[in-house]
């Protein structure tokens, strides 16, 4: 029996609202600021809504392209990239990268960002950015409908090898998340999450059995 004060709807033939709700459902999510470079050497720069961590260890972290771009084509020549931690202090910068840009165009140019140099990747890291990682491709997925049937967005995955922690955040042995204010998607046509020290709360995980 259908809940009559819930709005229900299959994806396939529509969600009848302004705009469809699953990227504000599933959010805020992490931003995958991920930097690249060609075969020529020449780096690229976008952000990613479909971002997340998969893995301890070995650290595994993913995002996905709706559509063959740039990123990914570099990723799947070269094995290679980087991901960087989008903070609010660099909001309109990560904004500017996600301009659709010819290949030729280095985002880091366009944004006034500074590369630093990796130590086991060829892709340059944020220098402004808190927090980066590089990471080695480990598996390029495209993603399928039910029936088999192959769709224009590709998963990539891939191992963290070298992390970067601007010591500023580390706190007693520990990361401290809010403090870089990092940023998250949340949906419809431009909205944002800021992570800030108000907003955290501490849970311990609960045991078995629950009391």
């Amino acid at each position: 029996m259908a809940d009559a004060t819930a709005h229900i709807y299959e994806p396939l033939h529509g969600h009848g609202l302004k705009h469809d709700p699953f990227n504000a459902i599933v959010g805020p999510r992490p931003i995958g600021w991920i930097s690249t470079v060609d075969k020529a050497g020449l780096a690229n720069l976008a952000p990613y809504s479909f971002f997340n961590a998969f893995n301890y260890y070995p650290p595994v972290i993913g995002f996905s392209t709706i559509g063959w771009k740039d990123t990914v084509a570099n990723v799947a020549d070269t094995g290679e990239f980087c991901w960087s931690l989008a903070t609010k202090a660099l909001a309109q910068e990560m904004n500017l990268t996600c301009a659709p840009a010819p290949a030729e165009i280095d985002e880091f140019d366009v944004a006034g960002l500074t590369r630093a140099a990796s130590l086991r990747v060829a892709p340059p890291r944020v220098l402004e950015s808190p927090v980066n990682f590089e990471c080695k491709l480990t598996q390029l997925i495209q993603l399928e409908r039910l029936g088999g049937e192959k769709v224009g967005t590709w998963l990539i995955l891939g191992e963290v090898v070298t992390v970067h922690i601007d010591r500023a955040y580390l706190k007693d042995g520990l990361y401290d998340t809010a403090a870089a204010h990092p940023i998250l998607r949340a949906g419809r046509l431009g909205d944002y999450a800021e992570i800030t020290p108000e907003a955290m709360f501490e849970m311990p995980r609960a045991n078995w059995p629950v009391t």
